[in-house]
């Protein structure tokens, strides 16, 4: 089981939540959340946001990046075409070395820089770890 299974459980059990009525509060096909408490993979960012913003926790907890989750006041997270343009100003790197160092596709890159898709968690995870940061920093969240 992923951690991320088990932290939904969690979370859901909290709140006394069930899968069809988390469905229907956060806009995701119950099928993806009755997928995500199998453990079976991980969601694509705007998933990901969903939960935590249901939640009012960090991306970061979902993943099992962090082990308790905390309540603060996030932000609202803006398209991810926009938020990679922050991501590499920020970090002063070009999307060619992005890339090449953390193994991502240019089609991929592309593609979330075009607004035609967006990461999943696991590509997410990846880039937090190579910038060092918070997935919910890379989100915009916080």
């Amino acid at each position: 089981m992923s951690k991320l299974s088990e932290n939904l459980k969690f979370l859901m059990s909290e709140e006394d939540i069930k899968p069809p009525a988390l469905a229907k509060a956060t806009g995701i096909d119950a099928s993806t959340i009755r997928k995500l408490l199998r453990g079976e993979g991980l969601p694509y960012s705007d998933t990901l946001i969903k939960l935590a913003d249901h939640f009012n926790c960090q991306t970061d907890y979902l993943l099992g990046l962090t082990d308790t989750p905390t309540t603060q006041q996030f932000k609202s997270a803006p398209p991810f075409c926009q938020q990679l343009g922050v991501i590499l100003k920020h970090f002063n790197i070009t999307k060619y070395r992005l890339e090449k160092q953390t193994g991502l596709s240019e089609k991929t890159v592309n593609r979330w820089h075009n607004g035609k898709t967006t990461p999943t968690a696991d590509s997410l995870i990846r880039m937090a770890q190579f910038f060092d940061c918070s997935v919910d920093f890379l989100l915009g969240r916080v």
